[in-house]
């Protein structure tokens, strides 16, 4: 689950053998690097992986939160892999779907890009990143997913028109929605800012993270002593899908 970042290599799951379309997810919404965005680095030791194993087609998915086009923040961040295809979810069809919880925390239905469903295995890769006293890890990243022309709340862009819910439900209700199978915390470096700003402070931790996506934020949030309240609800979601 945690790793010494000097010591970890990728090992993809039995499953993406078996796969037909992988998505990765990375968190690439602002064109700031590594440790505010998705690493290249980390990035391409995940395809280079799962190429040895498969022949799936291999899918990086983001969408920028101006709402405009994606593509010049991958060229940003040098995100140039080969046989990879690189969609902006701007671009996509969108399809409503339906939250499978019997009682959803805050939204019952989410607009999502059609690829989503029509890929066989997802991967959440998003960086170590603190705001204040919270936890920005693989299932908030999973936001972006969402059409900012759906969600956002002014011309400024964004996902504001979900604010209103609580964000903690609206990312509980995420998790249950868009199932990712894998999230990779890329913790190498952590980001920490005070506020909403991309002014912040950048240390060494040398962990990556590894796992499925609520075991990993789990792991995350301890070790970087932040409050998650989403993954309670979470729990409480779970119990009741159980039951």
């Amino acid at each position: 689950m945690i790793y010494e970042a000097s010591k970890f290599v990728f090992d993809p799951p039995s499953l993406v053998s078996r796969a037909h379309r992988i998505l990765i997810k990375p968190s690439a919404s602002y064109p700031y690097p590594y440790p505010f965005s998705t690493s290249r680095e980390i990035l391409g030791m995940i395809i280079d992986k799962v190429k040895q194993v498969s022949d799936a087609d291999i899918i990086i998915l983001e969408g920028a939160a101006s709402g405009e086009s994606v593509y010049p923040i991958y060229k940003s961040l040098g995100y140039d892999f080969q046989r990879v295809l690189m969609l902006d979810v701007k671009d996509c069809i969108w399809v409503e779907i339906e939250n499978p919880l019997p009682h959803p925390f805050a939204v019952a239905t989410f607009w999502v890009p059609n690829v989503v469903l029509s890929c066989d295995f997802l991967i959440s890769v998003s960086p170590f990143r603190t705001t204040g006293n919270q936890g920005i890890f693989s299932i908030k990243n999973l936001l972006s997913l969402l059409p900012v022309s759906k969600y956002k709340k002014s011309s400024t862009g964004g996902w504001g028109a979900l604010d209103e819910f609580g964000w903690d439900k609206v990312f509980a209700d995420l998790y249950f929605t868009l199932p990712f199978d894998l999230a990779i915390i890329d913790g190498r470096k952590r980001f920490s800012s005070q506020d909403e700003s991309f002014k912040g402070k950048t240390e060494n931790l040398g962990k990556i993270i590894k796992g499925e996506p609520f075991e990993v934020d789990w792991e995350a949030t301890n070790l970087a002593g932040v409050d998650t309240q989403y993954l309670d609800i979470i729990n409480a979601g779970k119990v009741e899908m159980e039951s």
